[in-house]
């Protein structure tokens, strides 16, 4: 986890259905660009932590979203770090592609959320702010790049700081907590 002086940090879930599984030949390309895509994030400028599943590089064998739909949950220290490396780094190629590997959601499947710097969200934490979300619509408690809060507005829906703890029995931080960017 890269340490950081933001008071809040950006925690970001998006879930993808997968069209076919990961095994299957139409899904290699998606397959092959997961090293360098989580390599590029965890190097990124603002990165400060991302799920992944204990003894793997990536998050990509957890299901708490269902059998076909795969995670990502990572925090960011801004909104900006999250953004750029989203939308003007090497993981543009995978956003252009996605309609070859996954299913067009009717519903969001995608929500921010500020928490302590510190605070490593938990799986069941991440998909209570996206029900939140699809349930009332944006709000500083959940939000989109599109209607995005400040820490500030949000404020009174962080969690409480806790110890850097594992985000969940299973999963494990990609860096090692402490480390520096």
């Amino acid at each position: 986890m890269t340490t950081s002086a933001h008071a809040a940090h950006l925690a970001q879930l998006n879930v993808a259905t997968l069209r076919h599984p990961l095994d299957d030949p139409r899904m290699a390309p998606f397959v092959d660009m997961l090293d360098p895509v989580n390599s590029a994030a965890d190097g990124a400028p603002g990165f400060v932590w991302r799920l992944v599943e204990e003894g793997t590089a990536d998050a990509t064998g957890l299901r708490p979203a269902g059998d076909d739909v795969i995670v990502n949950l990572t925090v960011w220290q801004t909104r900006e770090a999250l953004w750029d490396f989203t939308y003007r780094s090497g993981h543009l190629e995978a956003m252009r592609r996605r309609r070859e590997w996954f299913e067009r959601h009717v519903e969001a499947h995608l929500v921010l959320w500020w928490v302590p710097a510190g605070h490593l969200p938990t799986v069941g934490e991440a998909l209570e702010r996206l029900a939140h979300l699809r349930a009332h619509g944006p709000s500083p408690r959940a939000f989109t790049f599109a209607s995005s809060h400040s820490a500030a507005e949000a404020a009174r829906y962080l969690p409480a700081a806790a110890p850097p703890a594992r985000a969940e029995q299973g999963a494990r931080s990609a860096r090692p907590m402490g480390a520096g960017a």
